[in-house]
């Protein structure tokens, strides 16, 4: 069906040919090469590797650990672990490099090879073209007998990471555990199932009812946490009388939340609310890429800090984040990045930080949701058939709407009054994503089905 190369690992459905679909010798092939570049010019080499809860999970992670074994690398071998966790143990462990098998918010039948360098974040894009060319060179040269790698297996790290996020220090599990919350956590079949829980107990949060807990890849539902795919979350808090809701998607790296009443707080606005909890702590800078709610520019204006766009994909928001010493950042669809605990998206700190806010306000989340501004996200996408050329739809567009200010740092993001529509490839599907925000939902959809029939009338 598919294999994309991009800044977001190497990703493919499972299955086919060799070369248009994630097939084991595909997995070799990535494997060796990127094993082969972290490697070079070092007597020792550490990679650690952890996957979500994927069908295809233990087949693809025998694949890559046998890869790396045969390259005299050593493993660590985390098991089933989420993509934040795979990051932290990469530092804590002094690693070279990490490798997380997961596709995110794919459905089940596709998986990826996530590539981290020795800071636990994700390899460059120079780095990541060279794996690409030396994975089609099939440039690469396996150990002798007695040189081969070997694996450890540990499975500390679930602790090591709750740990971490007890310790930080703008995290109050105190202040959370008086609350007495009663939550309903949507796993969606993968390691939320074991790691969110787990984390709930150790912030004070022992009365959990968990959604689709098993952890065996059979996704109850599309894992994309949008609001249309998150109604049996939704209904289960308003049954169960809850507190609020929690969804991530099935590597723990994105992260929203269902107020007491069923509705959502809004995965763009999970990074919205962490971050006005963080600037009323600690001044500074923030970033989201430019497909995310304008609310958060306004929220760090009004904490006297400045806010900085950046193309979309987290190792581009990384960039920037380091650029401008943003104290937080992330991504509207729930991704929330601290710096000062590690550069990338973790669902589990943006709990803590999240409960740690929340915590303060008395009168529940819908209440606590009304602090932020109401605008809405329209998030469209439309799928590309082979050919398809896409610079030159968007030159057309461009040329439509040249009245109006253009920004094409990531496709096109068009400011039309005081709103706005951002049109791009994914760096993930086969897909043009077209969002677009305003004040009202209907104006929100109108801007985003008017540029989706323009590119259906310039294809």
């Amino acid at each position: 069906m598919a294999l994309i190369k991009s800044i977001s690992g190497i990703r493919g459905t499972i299955g086919g040919k060799p070369g248009d679909n994630l097939t084991p010798i595909d997995i070799v092939k990535f494997g060796a090469a990127y094993g082969t570049i972290i490697s070079k010019g070092k007597k020792q080499t550490k990679i650690v590797i952890g996957r979500d809860g994927r069908i295809s999970g233990a087949m693809v992670q025998n694949l890559v650990v046998n890869t790396l074994i045969g390259l005299g690398i050593d493993v660590v071998d985390l098991g089933l672990s989420t993509t934040p966790t795979v990051e932290v143990a990469v530092k804590m462990e002094k690693a070279d490099g990490g490798i997380i098998l997961t596709a995110s918010h794919n459905p089940k039948e596709w998986n990826a090879l996530k590539l981290l360098n020795s800071d636990g974040e994700f390899i460059s894009a120079e780095i990541g073209a060279n794996v690409l060319e030396l994975a089609a060179a099939e440039d690469f040269s396996f150990a002798s007998i007695d040189k081969l790698g070997t694996v450890t297996v540990d499975d500390s790290y679930l602790q090591k990471h709750i740990d971490a996020i007890l310790e930080y220090p703008l995290v109050n599990a105190k202040a959370i555990a008086k609350q007495d919350y009663r939550v309903v956590v949507d796993a969606i079949n993968s390691t939320g199932a074991i790691f969110v829980p787990a984390l709930l107990q150790a912030l004070g949060v022992n009365d959990i009812i968990i959604l689709n807990g098993e952890v065996d890849g059979k996704f109850a539902h599309n894992p994309e946490p949008l609001p249309d795919h998150l109604t049996q979350l939704s209904n289960e808090v308003v049954k169960q009388n809850a507190h609020f809701g929690i969804a991530v998607d099935p590597d723990v790296d994105r992260l929203c939340f269902v107020c007491e009443d069923g509705s959502m707080f809004g995965e763009e606005y999970t990074l919205v609310a962490v971050a006005d909890y963080i600037l009323s702590k600690i001044k500074g800078n923030t970033v989201s890429n430019m497909s995310s709610t304008k609310a958060l520019k306004e929220i760090t204006l009004q904490h006297g800090g400045e806010y900085f766009p950046s193309a979309v994909g987290e190792v581009n928001v990384v960039k920037k984040m380091k650029e401008v010493d943003a104290v937080i950042g992330g991504e509207g669809n729930g991704g929330v990045i601290v710096p000062d605990f590690h550069y990338g998206r973790d669902a589990l700190i943006g709990i803590g930080l999240f409960l740690s806010h929340l915590a303060n306000h008395s009168n529940g989340m819908k209440s606590f949701r009304n602090k932020y501004p109401d605008y809405f996200i329209s998030k469209n996408k439309i799928e590309l058939s082979n050919g398809i050329d896409v610079k030159a739809i968007f030159e057309k567009i461009k040329d439509k709407y040249k009245k109006s200010p253009i920004n094409t740092e990531d496709g096109l993001k068009i400011e039309i009054d005081n709103d706005w529509v951002h049109l791009r490839t994914s760096n993930t599907e086969p897909i043009i994503r077209i969002y677009a925000e305003s004040d009202f939902e209907t104006k929100a959809n109108n801007i985003a089905m008017q540029l989706m029939r323009d590119i259906k009338e310039f294809s």
